[in-house]
């Protein structure tokens, strides 16, 4: 018999800075520089440093941390939401995040949006090669 008082839940509490026990350690940074950029881009106010004899302005490091955090945290939980849609087809596909932010219209026009211009890069990468094999056929 498991005592109840000390059975503690898989689930992370919200708010704690432990990771859960199941949860893979990553590499801290990696989205840092886009994020510095992106957050910048969208008004930021710069904190303003001077590096090698150049100003240069970018976001605190703590607050460029914790949007990577929040960042990485709903992508893997959008992943994780995703796969269990797509276990029951035995695949992951598209379709299975379109679903997921079906009630998210700004975000599910941005994704349509950029599927189909995905589709006609691809369509014009296609005709392009097409175009020199026709070329290198005629010399």
């Amino acid at each position: 018999m498991s005592n109840p008082s000390t059975g503690a839940s898989s689930k992370s509490k919200v708010g704690s800075s432990q990771p859960s026990e199941t949860s893979f350690k990553r590499k801290r940074g990696v989205f840092q520089k886009d994020l510095q950029h992106m957050m910048y881009g969208f008004g930021d106010d710069p904190n303003v440093s001077i590096l090698q004899n150049s100003l240069t302005s970018f976001p605190l490091p703590e607050t460029v941390a914790l949007v990577e955090d929040i960042v990485v945290e709903y992508v893997t939980d959008m992943a994780h939401k995703a796969q269990d849609i797509g276990s029951k087809r035995g695949k992951l596909s598209v379709e299975d995040f379109l679903y997921l932010i079906r009630k998210d219209l700004p975000k599910l026009n941005r994704c349509t949006e950029l599927l189909s211009m995905q589709e006609e890069l691809k369509q014009a990468r296609k005709a392009f090669e097409v175009d020199e094999e026709k070329l290198g056929t005629l010399e």
